[in-house]
């Protein structure tokens, strides 16, 4: 299978499970993944990452992407996980 079977270009959306799934969600969470546990992020730009990492994860959640790959940066996974539960 080729990403253009799951979203052809002229798509920019998919709707998943009743969630909208925008073309480059797993691009954009790996970038934002990136800043967030790269030291040298200053705090306002690791706040922005936080709100965007947790916009996109239940699209992410939604293609089952963390049922296959798992997040091995261990604060991450963690946040990740709190996040799920609503701590």
């Amino acid at each position: 299978m080729r990403a253009n079977d799951i979203l052809p270009d002229e798509q920019s959306t998919l709707n998943l499970d009743g969630v909208t799934i925008r073309k480059g969600s797993v691009g954009a969470f790996l970038a934002n993944a990136r800043q967030w546990l790269d030291p040298d992020t200053p705090e306002p730009a690791r706040r922005e990452a936080e709100r965007d990492l947790a916009e996109l994860l239940p699209a992410l959640d939604a293609l089952g992407l963390f049922d296959i790959l798992q997040v091995r940066q261990p604060s991450l996974r963690q946040w990740l996980d709190d996040l799920r539960e609503g701590r």
